[in-house]
């Protein structure tokens, strides 16, 4: 059987999580408690060098990566198909995945959840705090969490990402004007890549950010009628962390307000 290291609430693994949905197949969860840095335990980084999540176990196969398992899954288990039939469909659905390695995620969300929320966490802990910050491997995104973490909404990056996922929302808008999914009229791995870059809008209780986006909430609404969204997103609500956000994400919604009007 399949097996998944995963975070109840982490973006990447919910794309996964809804692809494993999406194709009905049976996993063995094995989760990660972020907080606690188990992700950054030595055992984990022997799988996953970037010490993040998910990490999927197929046998003896180790993929890391959520967008490359999308697509190994996709090829894995064929039926039913998450890709476009077309070598140009194909493409495009690349194309979207593709932003999200390229700065969506780590610069974009990941920036906006920990200025508004997840800062805390890493704060109150003190030096393990500290350490965990000191043990992400990749020096540009612990020098941007570092800063983020240190300055909150003040943080040059804060902004940046703000601008960023509005320029991701305006594209997705666009596309959503073509077709009834991201890619076309069918989902695809597309939409389950970036249905977490809504819903952590959703959970941050500052969907105000898409006022001006009504195609993309309604691919949004569309999605989570669909059964995969409560098995793979609903079923593993944390409600201590969706209390936080929330709580943080209203508190902040003038200031966001503020940095939108600027840009």
């Amino acid at each position: 059987m399949l097996k998944l290291y995963h975070n109840d609430m982490s973006s990447c693994a919910q794309k996964v999580r809804l692809c494993l949905a999406e194709k009905g197949l049976e996993w063995e969860s094995k989760h990660l408690d972020l907080r606690a840095g188990e992700h950054q335990q030595p055992w984990y980084v022997k799988l996953n060098p970037r010490a993040v999540v998910p990490t999927l176990i197929d046998g003896d196969i180790v993929i890391p990566e959520s967008n490359v398992i999308n697509e190994y899954l996709d090829e894995r288990f064929p039926d039913p198909p998450l890709k476009p039939g077309t070598p140009f469909g194909r493409a495009k659905m690349r194309l979207w995945t593709k932003q999200l390695d390229e700065g969506v995620h780590d610069s974009g969300i990941a920036v906006i959840s920990f200025a508004l929320a997840f800062r805390q966490q890493y704060l109150s802990r003190g030096e393990a705090g500290k350490e965990m910050l000191e043990n992400i491997p990749d020096p540009i995104k612990r020098e941007r969490r570092r800063d983020v973490i240190e300055k909150g909404l003040d943080s040059i990056h804060f902004s940046i990402a703000i601008a960023r996922m509005l320029a991701l929302y305006d594209d997705m808008e666009d596309a959503l004007a073509e077709h009834r999914f991201l890619v076309s009229d069918d989902y695809t791995i597309a939409d389950a890549a970036f249905t977490p870059y809504v819903l952590r809008l959703d959970h941050l209780d500052i969907m105000g950010v898409l006022e001006n986006h009504p195609r993309v909430l309604d691919w949004y609404r569309r999605l989570q009628q669909r059964p995969s969204f409560q098995l793979a997103i609903t079923r593993w609500d944390n409600e201590k962390y969706l209390t936080l956000m929330k709580q943080s994400g209203r508190e902040n919604w003038p200031k966001i307000q503020s940095i939108m009007r600027a840009l």
